[in-house]
């Protein structure tokens, strides 16, 4: 250990320095994300888009982030997470400025900048899986992967805040201007702030780099990155398919619930913003209280896979049950009720089959959560396109509620019954 180290232990930890940033990073990544949910209200009457086109221009982001997804992890885990996640904000935060002027040229330049933000986006999780695999202690993990995860849900209320807001005052386009630019001083700090590597920080006391080393190190990159194994294993199939169900029910909200409030229920651009913005917050609060609540429970002994199988059921099972009431509600005010207790619940999900990917394989979190992501991101892709077709054709969301109840079904019931805490890749 390096005698010329800051050995004052200190209340804020340079461990925490790291997960603030990369939560940051996800507020950010949402915001350049989730705007176009409540600007695509404004695009659609200025470009004459149908409901099937505003689909696509929602589920364009996702072709780009299923694509890098492994390769995002792959190259988290050569290259190390500081340079993946710094290059990847930078990319994507200039392509998010760029979106008026494809909107502008055609619908096909539009989708190009809503897939090459996605491309830039999908290095982030990894990359985050790569650092936390090196710096946070196994105790911390569900309580720090749900603060992670929780900038999403930060970002998506900003985003509802304020987009609608400055839409308003200064025209659709300044939302990505604005937006795009925060990407790029977050790198500034970046840069000076992080490390890839506990043992690399100037001023990492002596107790808490002790207490990070206490635990199994995985700052050793492997050589050789067992793909086979990813995809033969029914514990790692029951994480990809609960990936897959909660992502499906994350995305259909963040595309389409500005669009239900406004086409369902008559709301205005700025009502509906308003009225899909207290779910997001009560996911927001909720994600962390659970993290913390999964880590309680772990550290009173509780079997690591119970915990795990608990917050997944909780995840999917009661926002199941919620998207089926949702289709006999009559007011706004009694569907953000249900909408509420929905991602009030699913936010568990994060403290379910997110850390889970540490538990399963440490080592290969940053690659086996690109596989994993890719599950989620063709959800994502997928629900987007399938709800505006359905929309389109019937009119109501009523089918989009009951195929969601259904796929959230479906993954609560696979992670239930093949879903482990126990590792399977060393």
């Amino acid at each position: 250990m390096d005698v010329t180290k800051d050995s004052a232990p200190g209340f804020w930890k340079k461990r925490y320095t790291l997960v603030l940033m990369c939560f940051a990073a996800m507020v950010i990544s949402y915001l350049d994300r989730v705007n176009i949910s409540i600007a695509a209200i404004s695009m659609q009457e200025e470009f004459g888009w149908n409901e099937e086109q505003k689909g696509w221009v929602f589920s364009s982001f996702f072709a780009g982030y299923l694509g890098m997804q492994i390769v995002g992890g792959y190259l988290s885990n050569r290259f190390g997470g500081k340079l993946v996640l710094g290059t990847a904000v930078i990319f994507w935060s200039l392509f998010t400025i760029l979106t008026p002027f494809g909107a502008m040229i055609s619908l096909p330049a539009l989708l190009l900048m809503r897939f090459s933000l996605g491309l830039g986006e999908a290095a982030l999780a990894p990359s985050g899986f790569t650092l936390f695999s090196r710096w946070i202690p196994e105790a911390e993990r569900s309580r720090t992967i749900a603060l992670f995860s929780s900038g999403a849900i930060l970002g998506t209320v900003l985003a509802l805040v304020f987009t609608g807001r400055i839409i308003a005052v200064y025209g659709w386009e300044s939302v990505f201007y604005i937006f795009g630019s925060l990407g790029f001083i977050w790198a500034v700090f970046w840069v000076w702030l992080v490390h890839d590597d506990p043992e690399d920080h100037p001023k990492i006391s002596s107790q808490e780099l002790a207490k990070i080393e206490a635990g199994e190190s995985f700052k050793d990159r492997p050589k050789k990155i067992p793909w086979l194994s990813f995809f033969s294993k029914p514990q790692l199939w029951a994480l990809f398919i609960t990936y897959f169900a909660t992502s499906w029910c994350l995305y259909v909200f963040l595309s389409w619930l500005p669009s239900y409030f406004t086409k369902a229920h008559n709301l205005d651009v700025t009502g509906a913003g308003l009225y899909s913005l207290l779910p997001w917050i009560t996911m927001f609060v909720m994600i962390i209280a659970a993290g913390w609540f999964a880590d309680f429970l772990i550290g009173r002994k509780v079997a690591l896979g119970t915990v795990r199988k608990l917050m997944q059921s909780i995840g999917l099972f009661v926002p199941a049950a919620m998207m089926l009431l949702m289709r006999d509600v009559g007011s706004p005010g009694h569907a953000m009720i249900l909408m509420c207790a929905a991602l009030g619940c699913l936010a568990f999900a994060y403290s379910g089959s997110a850390p889970n990917v540490l538990d399963l394989a440490p080592r290969y979190s940053d690659i086996l959560y690109g596989v994993a992501n890719t599950f989620g991101t063709l959800a994502g892709f997928l629900s987007g396109i399938a709800a505006g077709a359905i929309i389109q054709r019937t009119g109501s969301y009523d089918a989009v509620f009951l195929v969601t109840a259904i796929i959230q079904i479906v993954g609560g019931l696979a992670f239930l019954f093949f879903g482990s805490a126990k590792r399977i890749l060393d």
